[in-house]
């Protein structure tokens, strides 16, 4: 039963959009909470060149160095984005729009040079194709799994074990560094890890979905929950059940529109984000005029009588 659900294309192509939902959007919870959104762009353009570097050096396209690769590339984008923000001329924004676009750049020249033989293109990178995720498959106890779902389960389990032995560490560090480094924790370390995930949660996306996709589910749910909730638990569940929904309804309503699968699951990611902008129960658009308009239509009471 399970072999013929796995042999069709509509499951595992959900199953992978939500594994990278989830694994992106763990991470994704401590840059959106730490003002860094716009570093998941960078990092998911930049790691081009460290793609392309790796594979001059090695000649792998895929495999743990790649990903090394990539988390050293993020790294590596990181901190020229601070060396340059640090000079007080730029501002970090700025600093990572200068950044990342040269990196990415690089990255293609690169690639057209060097590597024009190898399959590796900037349409790949950027937009991918979860379509035929089902066609790349590994045999696991007689099941045919795709690939890329087992390589997002793998990062999924890194990121969630970081950040599960590291939750009281990364919680203060994101919302009080300077208590962080009272009590030893050293925020900027955590930081860089952190940053090192991302990048390697990306390239292993690469592949399925492509880095647009990946942008949105490491930004967006996140974004969603943090409309939604205050605490942060509670954003990694309301995280991942986003991610979960975008993949399933972008799915199939790519189908019934006959459009792009990975596009229509970054769109659904945006119809959940608007959702909760406008109808979430704390601090919704709608719940804020509701309150108001029972606020103004609430007896005044006289005041009492001496």
């Amino acid at each position: 039963m399970m072999a013929e659900l796995l042999t069709t294309t509509a499951l595992p192509i959900m199953l992978v959009g939500a594994m990278v939902g989830i694994a992106s959007s763990a991470v994704g919870t401590f840059l959106v909470l730490r003002g860094n959104s716009m570093l998941s762009d960078a990092i998911s353009h930049s790691i081009v060149f460290g793609i392309v570097i790796v594979w001059l050096l090695t000649k792998q396209q895929s495999g743990p160095v790649q990903l090394i690769g990539a988390a050293l590339t993020g790294l590596l984008t990181v901190l020229l984005t601070e060396a340059l923000a640090s000079t007080k001329r730029v501002k970090q924004d700025t600093a990572i729009g200068l950044v990342f676009p040269a990196l990415f750049s690089i990255g293609v020249l690169l690639l057209n040079i060097y590597a024009n033989d190898v399959h590796i293109d900037t349409h790949t990178v950027l937009l991918g194709e979860i379509g035929f995720v089902w066609l790349d498959t590994l045999d696991i106890f007689g099941l045919p799994i795709p690939q890329a779902l087992v390589s997002m389960s793998v990062m999924t389990l890194l990121n969630y074990a970081f950040i599960g032995l590291f939750y009281k560490e990364l919680k203060l560090a994101t919302f009080d560094p300077a208590l962080a480094k009272t009590f030893g924790f050293m925020p900027s370390i955590l930081f860089y890890v952190l940053l090192m995930l991302t990048s390697s949660t990306a390239v292993a996306a690469f592949d399925a979905v492509g880095a647009v996709l990946f942008i949105a589910f490491a930004i967006v749910p996140a974004s969603a929950a943090y409309l939604l909730t205050d605490r942060l638990w509670m954003m990694f569940i309301i995280g991942a059940l986003i991610s979960i929904a975008s993949s399933i309804s972008g799915y199939y309503l790519a189908v019934y529109l006959n459009v792009s699968i990975g596009g229509m699951m970054a769109v659904m990611t945006g119809v959940f984000l608007m959702l909760a902008f406008l109808a979430g129960p704390r601090y919704g658009v709608i719940t804020q005029l509701v309150k108001r308009q029972r606020a103004r239509q609430a007896p005044v009471e006289p005041p009492p009588s001496v």
